[in-house]
């Protein structure tokens, strides 16, 4: 059965008549077709930042890391990297109904200074290691907490030590993975950002020099913005015991538009990733794409975030040209004119089949 969809095909917004044959795009005219629908195309939507196959406390049974790549695929986003999960979830990948997934193993966090049950929780001298090993498992990403409260100093502290993370960047970048790291605060953002780091997730404590860095070098910025949002309930649970710990998050809360935009405006490549699982759930593409426009992120760029700039950034075809997979999201109306479409697909189209 040979598929038709007609109408502005994105990022270019020209009219077209494409045609999805053996799960490929084609604009050769077919015969025998079955029109499907017409409307405003977009390549498919990315969530840059979420975890399969993880809850509240750790690794979940399959049927529940089902469950959650479907919502993710329903709302569109059909390419998933998956910023590190307790569960293997090799599996997902074997599933041509589910999406394309990118997986960058476990999380590497320092001994009790994580979410219990989520991390690979080790010291800085085995670092390098693990490192290592989860290149290895992992689809050419892994993942380090960067900086977590430290019950010491009362506030949000460095993980590793500058000597730690150059080795195992350094490591990880030779067995052809790329890193990127939790960040909320300062103090951790300089040794990753020297090492060369490729991506920062949150990095709400950049600072101009640091922003000037990560433009120099290509370093991306995945800020989930609406896992920003949560900051102040972050603050409120851990104000009587860590009262320092609570200023700063509010501080950074406050302070965070200004900081994601500074990034932004500087020419940090930003990308769009909503950070489901563990606490949040999945299927949110479009509200973390709402809120960085309402960060101030014109909608092509916005739009561009989860959609055709990401998917380039993460190895895939950022446009629906000639052959290309058919993985693509169809709209009633134009999302560069009224991005809150991006909360009701008319069809999600996955491998070349109408999945939504």
């Amino acid at each position: 059965m040979v598929l038709k969809f007609a109408g502005p095909v994105l990022p270019e917004a020209e009219a077209r008549e494409l045609y999805v044959v053996g799960g490929h795009v084609t604009y050769e005219k077919q015969s025998g077709v079955e029109s499907v629908i017409e409307g405003w195309i977009v390549p498919g939507l990315v969530d840059a930042h979420c975890h399969i196959g993880l809850g509240p406390d750790g690794a979940v049974e399959d049927d529940e890391t089902e469950r959650q790549a479907v919502a993710d695929r329903d709302s569109g986003a059909l390419l998933l990297r998956d910023c590190g999960s307790a569960s293997d979830t090799r599996w997902v990948q074997q599933r041509d109904d589910l999406p394309r997934l990118i997986r960058a193993g476990r999380h590497l966090a320092r001994t009790r200074r994580y979410m219990r049950g989520y991390a690979h929780e080790i010291e800085p001298e085995d670092l390098t290691a693990f490192a290592i090993a989860e290149a290895e498992r992992g689809d050419g990403w892994i993942k380090l907490v960067g900086d977590w409260i430290s019950r010491d100093a009362g506030d949000l502290a460095p993980s590793w030590d500058g000597e730690a993370v150059t080795a195992a960047i350094s490591a990880a970048h030779e067995h052809g993975a790329r890193v990127t790291a939790h960040v909320f605060g300062e103090a951790a953002l300089p040794a990753l950002i020297a090492a060369g780091i490729d991506c920062i997730e949150h990095g709400t404590g950049l600072s101009t020099d640091l922003i000037d860095e990560m433009v120099a070098q290509g370093t991306a910025l995945v800020p989930t913005v609406k896992q920003l949002d949560n900051f102040p309930a972050f603050a409120a649970a851990g104000a009587e015991r860590f009262p320092e710990y609570a200023a700063h998050m509010l501080d950074l809360h406050a302070r965070r538009r200004d900081t994601i935009m500074a990034a932004f405006e500087a020419g940090v490549a930003i990308y769009a990733g909503t950070d489901a699982g563990g606490i949040l759930p999945h299927g949110g593409i479009a509200d973390e794409v709402l809120e960085l426009a309402a960060f101030g992120m014109p909608a092509e760029d916005a739009l561009g975030a989860a959609s055709w700039r990401a998917r380039e950034w993460l190895g895939w075809n950022a446009t629906l040209e000639e052959g290309a997979p058919a993985d693509f999201v169809v709209f009633d109306r134009n999302p560069l004119e009224d991005l809150s479409v991006l909360r009701t697909p008319s069809r999600v189209v996955l491998r070349g089949v109408v999945v939504a």
